[in-house]
C-alpha cells in the first residue's frame, strides 16, 4: 500500500475515508490508529464499521479494551488500549485470534502496544490542523514493511 497523506474538514469526511478503506479491508488486517485525544480516531472507525456493512451503533471501547462486531463482510475487532499499562495485558483479552485472524482489527492508542503490532500494520494518524479549523484533520496512511 503506497502512503498517502489528505485532509477532512468534517467528521462527515472522516468517516467516509473510514467507510471507503472498510470497503476495501482484507482479512487480517492490523490497522494502526493514532492521534490526539478527539482526533478522529472513532469516528473513522465508525465509518470503517460501516463500510464492512456493520450496522450497530460502534462505540470505543475505552473501558472494555475490546469491542467485536459481527454481521458484516468481516468481523471487526476493535481496541482502545488506552488503558493499558502493560502490553502483557493484551494476552488476556486473547488479542492474537484477533490480530491473526481472519478478520480486521482496529487499534486506537496503538502505540501503547507496540512490540505486539504484526509486520505490515497499517498506521493511520489523524491530526487536527487548527489553523485550517476546528473540524480539519490531516490523516497520514502508511504501512509497515
Amino acid at each position: 500500500m503506497p502512503s498517502f497523506s489528505l485532509k477532512t474538514n468534517s467528521r462527515e469526511e472522516t468517516f467516509a475515508l473510514g467507510r471507503k478503506m472498510g470497503a476495501a479491508a482484507r482479512p487480517g488486517q492490523v490497522i494502526a490508529l493514532s492521534g490526539d485525544l478527539g482526533a478522529g480516531k472513532t469516528v473513522f472507525t465508525q465509518g470503517f464499521a460501516a463500510g464492512l456493512g456493520i450496522t450497530e451503533p460502534v462505540t470505543s471501547p475505552t473501558f472494555t479494551i475490546q469491542q467485536i462486531y459481527e454481521g458484516g463482510s468481516l468481523t471487526l475487532y476493535h481496541y482502545d488500549v488506552y488503558r493499558i499499562e502493560d502490553p502483557s495485558e493484551m494476552e488476556e483479552i486473547g488479542y492474537e485470534e484477533a490480530f491473526y485472524g481472519d478478520g480486521v482489527t482496529l487499534i486506537e492508542w496503538a502505540g501503547m502496544i507496540e512490540e505486539l503490532l504484526p509486520p505490515h500494520t497499517i498506521r493511520i494518524d489523524l491530526r487536527r490542523d487548527p489553523a485550517a479549523g476546528d473540524n480539519c484533520r490531516l490523516i497520514t496512511v502508511s504501512e509497515d514493511s
